[in-house]
């Protein structure tokens, strides 16, 4: 029993050790393509994926405050990589991005794929599959609320995870059909 509590607690420390270095060398990547920290990339890539947002929306994906949100989105503006339109309900803007907007998105997205590259490249293919269907069920566990999808996937490719293979955005549609109607 202590043995195995010793080798939990082991897995639990080396899971803490590979989680942050995959922290650090995706920020350092990805500042470096963006030119910013913090949550200016994932602004970025979630607004490629959720076309049209509100600042109010963003703002909770990114757990940033409102008048943080809007400086940012001004500052994006400013460099011609976002733009505001008129909502759907004519009260609200809807954020997009600019052509160019897309292209500092799709590079970020790619500077993000080369320390996750750099960590899988030591597994064989058996190994590869093992750890998708372990990231599979610990992502559907790290999913504990609808914000929370979206805060998880706020910086995914999701043209290589689309919905129908994404545990986040099934467990997303799931506390969809458990809402009272």
């Amino acid at each position: 029993m202590n043995g195995t509590m010793n080798e939990d607690e082991r897995t639990l420390n080396l899971l803490g050790a590979m989680a942050l270095s995959l922290m650090d060398a995706m920020n350092s990547a990805v500042e470096a393509n963006a030119g910013y920290g913090g949550e200016t990339p994932a602004a970025l890539v979630t607004l490629g994926v959720e076309p049209g947002l509100s600042i109010n929306a963003l703002r909770q994906i990114l757990s940033l405050s409102h008048p943080g949100t809007v400086r940012l989105i001004d500052r994006l503006e400013a460099e011609g990589l976002v733009e505001r339109r008129s909502g759907a309900d004519g009260r609200t803007l809807a954020l997009f991005l600019t052509e160019a907007g897309q292209e500092r998105r799709n590079a970020i997205l790619a500077e993000r794929r080369q320390p996750l590259q750099l960590a899988i490249n030591s597994l064989t293919q058996t190994d590869r599959k093992q750890l998708t269907k372990l990231l599979e069920k610990m992502l559907a566990a790290m999913t504990t609320s609808e914000l929370r999808s979206f805060a998880i996937c706020r910086l995914c490719e999701e043209e290589v995870c689309p919905a129908d293979r994404c545990p986040v955005e099934q467990k997303y549609c799931q506390f969809q059909s458990e809402k009272p109607s």
